[in-house]
């Protein structure tokens, strides 16, 4: 199903200059990082300014379907909200702008874990095969975080059909407009002790990371890494970030 997407004051990236702000990323050593540590930062998705209008979209309540209080659901401390399906245009914009650079990743993973790779070149089919299986719920987010709050480790899997990868969006700038905040990542390694990894988002720059797991070469070939994701405590300020997520929710 596609719908179209709403228009944001400020918010200027359409689709051509979305696709050539992603273009600029050097995507082949990005996948050898992503295969390394499972997370890797991109170059620069959006402007200063955009970032600042962007983040105010979260006063804008019909923009959303729902708001997540973490504390409410022990997930940590903190707000989210999902956005409709009518999404910004800047957000469908780079959500559709990264689909295809992140697509041969996601099949070069399935291929060595021995997984099926049912992710087919176009964002809306695959969209469309989410809606049909019951998942047809946004699963973009725009997250905001003050003094004290955190995010738990988790993963962002909302059914059975699921996309690899994902990407966060830096809003604020780290040090001037927020401290602490860290994003964090573990990974369960197979009779070993979990490893863990911590990233400064800079503002306007992506972070792509793994939904659920990485390929990890063992003895016997390949095996599946499962990692988590979260966010360390906010020490002052505020932190924002838009979660740009490649499958919708059951």
């Amino acid at each position: 199903m596609t719908t179209v997407p709403r228009e944001a004051p400020g918010l200027t990236p359409a689709p051509a200059e979305a696709r050539r702000r992603v273009a600029r990323t050097d995507w082949t050593a990005l996948a050898a990082e992503l295969d390394e540590h499972g997370c890797a930062a991109t170059g620069p998705l959006l402007t200063a300014a955009e970032c600042g209008v962007l983040g105010a979209l979260y006063d804008r309540p019909e923009l959303f379907r729902t708001t997540v209080d973490l504390a409410r659901h022990r997930y940590g401390c903190g707000e989210y909200r999902y956005f409709t399906h009518d999404l910004p245009a800047p957000v469908a914009a780079l959500r559709a702008a990264l689909y295809p650079r992140l697509l041969p990743v996601a099949r070069d993973w399935a291929a060595r874990l021995g997984r099926p790779a049912p992710w087919p070149d176009a964002l809306d089919e695959w969209l469309e095969r989410c809606h049909a299986a019951g998942q047809d719920r946004s699963a973009q987010i725009l997250l905001r975080y003050g003094p004290g709050d955190w995010n738990a480790l988790h993963r962002d899997v909302f059914g059975e059909l699921v996309f690899p990868l994902q990407v966060v969006v830096a809003l604020d700038a780290y040090g001037d407009d927020y401290t602490g905040g860290e994003f964090l990542m573990v990974e369960q390694r197979p009779r070993a002790q979990s490893r863990g990894t911590a990233s400064v988002l800079r503002q306007g720059h992506g972070l792509v990371f793994t939904t659920r797991d990485r390929p990890v070469r063992t003895r016997r070939g390949w095996s599946a890494g499962g990692m988590r994701h979260g966010v360390s405590t906010v020490r002052s300020g505020r932190r924002r970030t838009l979660g740009l997520v490649f499958h919708d929710a059951a």
